[in-house]
């Protein structure tokens, strides 16, 4: 396999590096990241300046961009060939459901599912997180799975692992994105010279965190594996925005 491996914590997370390693073993990886963390980034492409790559001494690449910039210029500019996946993360901390909207680890999986490769974005739900491993390992499963039963048509997995040893797993469910409540307020402060600046506040708790939601697969010790889509028509709202229309 050629496996493309991105994130958005930056070339030098401890995440990334365990991902690499364990999908090394399924064929070439190539490591192409942001230079910096650019978490939160979503699917922000840079268009007012020139991209740089760079080569690090363990054989990643960074760019001075954004998740998915790194995917674009890889598979659209870099590689020789289209990769057989895009796999990013493993991202420190969840990526469960309003989360998806900001998300650059979902951002870079996005982008090489719109560019016709299978992706998977993969994060460890932990705020305080040390050992990527068992997340590195569920990657590798799944990249694994494609490998051996190809998918008959590009998907977008959304993949979020609870933060206990491979081996507590509870195993593996298909979920749907739950819903948070309403962010916290920006947190306003002042510089040592006087300037008012402000903090995005904190992400709001699970609203709708029920059986059947990542959420909940993941409360309860399961990996949870959400197929998205990219489409973000409102198909009920169609006929009620065209009656509103003629009024």
């Amino acid at each position: 396999m050629r496996i493309l491996v991105s994130n958005d914590d930056g070339y030098f997370a401890p995440g990334i590096a365990a991902l690499a390693e364990a999908l090394g073993t399924l064929g070439q990886v190539t490591v192409v990241a942001p230079e910096r963390d650019r978490s939160g980034a979503s699917n922000s492409l840079t268009l007012d300046r020139p991209l740089s790559l760079r080569r690090t001494s363990n054989g990643f690449h960074h760019v001075n961009g954004t998740p998915t910039d790194c995917v674009h210029l890889a598979v659209t500019g870099m590689l020789d060939h289209l990769p057989d996946m895009v796999v990013s993360g493993v991202n420190h901390g969840a990526n469960m459901g309003d989360d998806t909207v900001y998300s650059g680890t979902v951002a870079a999986a996005t982008e090489g599912f719109l560019l016709g490769v299978p992706s998977i974005a993969v994060s460890l739900v932990s705020k305080s997180a040390t050992d990527f491993t068992a997340a590195a390992r569920v990657a590798r499963d799944l990249a694994e799975r494609f490998m051996r039963n190809p998918f008959p048509r590009p998907v977008l997995l959304n993949v979020n692992v609870p933060d206990v040893a491979y081996e507590r797993l509870q195993g593996i469910r298909v979920t749907r994105l739950g819903k948070r409540h309403k962010a916290e307020p920006v947190v306003r402060s002042e510089t040592p010279r006087g300037e008012t600046v402000y903090w995005v506040g904190a992400a709001g708790g699970a609203a709708d965190a029920g059986e059947g939601t990542d959420f909940h697969a993941v409360a309860n010790g399961f990996v949870s594996v959400t197929p998205l889509q990219i489409d973000l028509t409102h198909t009920g709202l169609i006929a009620p925005v065209f009656d509103w229309l003629q009024r």
